[in-house]
């Protein structure tokens, strides 16, 4: 197996700049893994492919403020730091976070100071800086990684009162859109789930629920399928591509994930009744797996996914706990029996995913079938349902 196994040629005209409209307007592609049948369907109609006592899971993270666009103190040299996640092992106040900069080859020493105005991106330079970043350290094996102690500035205009620095972060920063869109200027609360939960902890959101509506998960319910969220926290692997020829040599960055005993139980009823668990995304899927505990030669299989062989072992619950899982051909599904997920970009982690769960002559081929019927690819773009 090599990363160029999970390449394939994507036109640019095919990478969706801009988000459905209404959001469950979009294409959904259906795939049989029985058989490897393709279906082109709107997302609307994945209603007709859910049944009563399914079991649907999503991730409820909602995406920071977290790209920031400053200069440098003494230079005045334009730099992005993107917000990765709170290192509060660091600094139990929550002000050293970890970090993607670019420049990286300016921003080596510790102690360099970025100065970030409200108003953020296109701020003018008659705009009040808000908020600073002082280099700490570099973040071992990440290309632009580093630690960044962040303070607010100022007071607050409205009260008065010294600036928070959670509220320095949203005067200065933006949602952060992926690289490859590039010419969206709209609404950014359309790169957030209708279901996101209030508080904000992830880098990039979790696309594929970006198609979901109010109305449609109502519909849902209403069919007697299940609903529930877990969450976990995006993070650096999201922007990353598997660069070594050999996948397997990749190594995946850890993120925070919340799998709470609802869930666990709502998992184990279902499946007991015999019906599916329905993951929402990648980010759903590596929750789901990373809760699963295997167990001893001989232990009861607590729970088991369609077409993967069983294995000792259960999903329990987990609270703050930390995954790097990285699922590729040969890794055993068992809690997913089902997924609805984006068109991923080419030589990703995420490809290889989708590929452990079908195969991955599966996939290219739907791959191939979207892009000969111009599907919108990536973020902002269609859907698939793996079944």
């Amino acid at each position: 197996m090599r990363t160029d196994d999970f390449d394939y040629p994507l036109p640019d005209e095919l990478i969706a700049q801009a988000p459905a409209e209404p959001r469950d307007s979009c294409r959904l592609l259906v795939l049989d893994r029985e058989d490897g049948h393709v279906e082109h369907k709107t997302f609307t109609d994945i209603i007709d492919y859910l049944e009563p006592g399914d079991l649907v899971v999503a991730n409820k993270t909602r995406v920071l403020p977290a790209r920031l666009v400053g200069k440098k103190r003494g230079t005045g040299g334009v730099c992005e730091t993107l917000l990765l996640k709170r290192r509060e092992d660091i600094d139990a106040m929550g002000h050293v976070w970890e970090c993607l900069v670019n420049p990286g080859k300016r921003l080596k020493q510790p102690g360099i100071v970025i100065e970030y105005r409200a108003g953020g991106l296109h701020a003018p330079d008659s705009a009040p800086v808000v908020l600073t970043g002082t280099i700490v350290d570099f973040v071992e094996d990440s290309k632009g990684g580093r630690l960044v102690r962040f303070d607010a500035v100022g007071t607050d205009p409205a009260t008065g009162e010294p600036r928070t620095l959670d509220e320095a972060i949203h005067a200065a920063g933006h949602v952060p859109l992926p690289p490859y869109i590039t010419q969206y200027e709209g609404d950014p609360e359309k790169y957030q789930t209708v279901y996101a939960m209030h508080e904000e902890h992830s880098a990039a959101a979790p696309t594929a629920g970006l198609h979901f509506t109010p109305e449609l998960i109502e519909r849902i319910q209403a069919k007697g399928v299940k609903w529930a969220t877990v969450e976990l926290e995006v993070g650096i692997d999201t922007f990353r591509l598997v660069t070594e020829d050999d996948p397997t040599q990749h190594v995946m960055h850890t993120e925070r994930y919340h799998v709470p005993q609802e869930v666990v139980d709502a998992v184990h009823a279902t499946k007991a009744a015999g019906h599916r668990v329905i993951a929402v995304g990648t980010t759903s899927v590596r929750s789901l797996e990373s809760a699963w505990e295997g167990g001893e030669e001989g232990d009861a299989c607590g729970v088991s996914a369609l077409r993967f062989p069983e294995e000792p072992g259960d999903i329990v619950a987990r609270e703050n706990a930390t995954t790097n899982l990285y699922l590729m051909p040969g890794s055993t599904y068992h809690v997913v029996d089902a997924m609805i997920t984006n068109f991923h970009v080419p030589r990703s982690t995420l490809m290889m995913l989708v590929s452990a769960f079908a195969t991955r002559e599966e996939i290219m081929s739907a791959y191939q079938a979207a892009i000969d019927e111009k599907y919108r690819f990536l973020s902002f773009g269609d859907a698939m349902f793996i079944h």
